[in-house]
């Protein structure tokens, strides 16, 4: 094999190890904020709507209800895939759901000390009159998407 065939072969490699879980973290929290909306969960808490009126606000001008759903997306199945990844080693437990569940609270944390005041839901979540459920539905929104990327992320080191 040539080395720079090679190379390209180890890139591809390292670039999916952090896009695929992230990847499969992203559809599982899509999925369970499809149904939060589908289901009416916790109709006074809308971080997607609050963030496109933050967008909104932002950029001056109206910002499509399907802006936040793929920012969402996309951060998830590569910024936070990636940080995830990089994260893995550091992260306490020995399997992916474990390490995926500190992940969560760790960017629980984050979400509801620096994103939830900067769309308007105030710190955790507690301006959305919802008391400590607001906070909670985003620490399930949270584990799902980590323990999900976890796992993908466990099975793709144990098949390497």
């Amino acid at each position: 094999m040539k080395p720079s065939t090679l190379s390209t072969r180890l890139r591809r490699s390292a670039l999916l190890q952090w896009l695929v879980p992230g990847t499969c973290g992203a559809l599982a929290h899509s999925l369970l904020m499809y149904l939060k909306a589908r289901l009416g969960w916790l109709p006074a808490f809308s971080p997607y709507e609050r963030l496109q009126a933050a967008l909104s606000t932002l950029s001056g001008s109206d910002v499509s209800q399907v802006v936040p759903w793929a920012l969402s997306f996309v951060s998830g199945a590569t910024v936070l895939g990636f940080l995830f990844a990089r994260l893995y080693r550091f992260l306490p437990g020995t399997s992916g759901i474990v390490k995926g569940a500190a992940f969560a609270v760790l960017a629980w944390a984050l979400m509801n000390l620096l994103l939830f005041p900067a769309i308007g839901l105030g710190f955790f979540g507690l301006a959305a009159g919802l008391g400590a459920a607001a906070s909670l539905f985003s620490l399930a929104m949270l584990l799902v998407y980590s323990t999900v990327a976890g796992v993908a992320y466990a099975l793709m080191q144990d098949r390497n």
